[in-house]
């Protein structure tokens, strides 16, 4: 299909029946060819905040409430229009049950949430993962022309493959804690994924229910990714007014649960490591960075 522009982002209920019939059974013919992505482009050109939904966003992350809008913000507000590039484009996956496993998000300045935007979100980087196939959202944000803000979200479609010998892991340690550390104690409710997916509109169904979770193959519902790197983030105090952050997404965060929260500072090279671990193991559930956007590693 050709590109696609829209008015204003648009409303996940009106992708709602679609997202319905790719639950169905169908043939292998009907799911598109898994060695390429579509190449369409989905925008929206006049992009305004909706501020009830931005303080509800702020409120459930753990942002302050001020005139600016929230680094991962963007990252939600992209998801309307992935869910729409699933649904109407020759997507060769299955959308619901989908995994993301990494997130990168570029803030070039400060973006004030009275601004007008326009945003695009195109496919990229189809590859094999151990565990089925990877492949990424690249959304790009401007005003007036400017780049303000870039993100990559990679997913996981899981699939079955061939048995391989596993290579051995890396034993995981937990930072070692100083007094320039953040570090807390997090109790997270059952009903997160819930509440999150009412404010963000990801309704994926492994963040929804015990029930709905088994179906994808998890034994209860597991936190949205996104909010997980929200609340981390929302956790660092000021940010660097330009950065770069990068998350690689672990272990799945089961509900409720109750996890450690610590985060690093390195002032000499203008960067913040931070990670969310099992309370009773050092195996994390989400692991990333912040890095000043005069040393960061831009991703286009």
């Amino acid at each position: 299909m050709p590109d696609q522009n829209f008015s204003q982002l648009p409303k996940p209920h009106t992708t709602y029946a679609n997202i319905i019939k790719s639950l169905l059974p169908i043939g292998e013919h009907d799911k598109g060819d898994k060695s390429t992505l579509p190449t369409a482009t989905y925008s929206v050109d006049s992009l305004q905040i909706d501020h009830d939904n931005l303080t509800d966003y702020r409120k459930i992350c753990g942002f302050s409430n001020n005139s600016y809008i929230p680094p991962t913000y963007f990252a939600v507000l992209s998801q309307s229009l992935q869910m729409n590039m699933m649904v109407k484009e020759p997507f060769p996956f299955a959308m619901l049950g989908l995994v993301h496993i990494h997130n990168n998000v570029t803030q070039h300045r400060p973006i004030q949430d009275t601004g007008i935007f326009k945003m695009t979100v195109s496919f990229a980087n189809l590859q094999e993962h151990d565990k089925g196939k990877q492949f990424d959202f690249v959304t790009h944000v401007y005003e007036n022309d400017e780049l303000v803000w870039q993100g990559t979200s990679t997913y996981l479609s899981r699939q079955k493959k061939a048995k391989t010998t596993k290579k051995p892991s890396e034993p995981t340690v937990k930072p070692t804690l100083d007094e320039n550390n953040v570090h807390q104690f997090w109790q997270i409710a059952e009903d997160i994924g819930r509440r999150y997916a009412f404010i963000s509109g990801d309704f994926n169904l492994i963040h929804l229910h015990p029930l709905s979770a088994k179906a994808f193959g998890f034994p209860k519902a597991i936190a949205h990714g996104m909010w997980t790197k929200a609340k981390c983030l929302a956790q660092l105090g000021e940010l660097p007014k330009a950065f770069s952050c990068d998350v690689d997404f672990k272990l799945p965060i089961f509900l409720p649960s109750e996890v450690e929260f610590i985060a690093q500072y390195d002032n000499a090279d203008r960067h913040i490591q931070f990670g969310v671990y099992d309370v009773n193991s050092p195996k994390p559930h989400v692991i990333g960075s912040v890095t000043d956007f005069d040393t960061a590693k831009v991703k286009d």
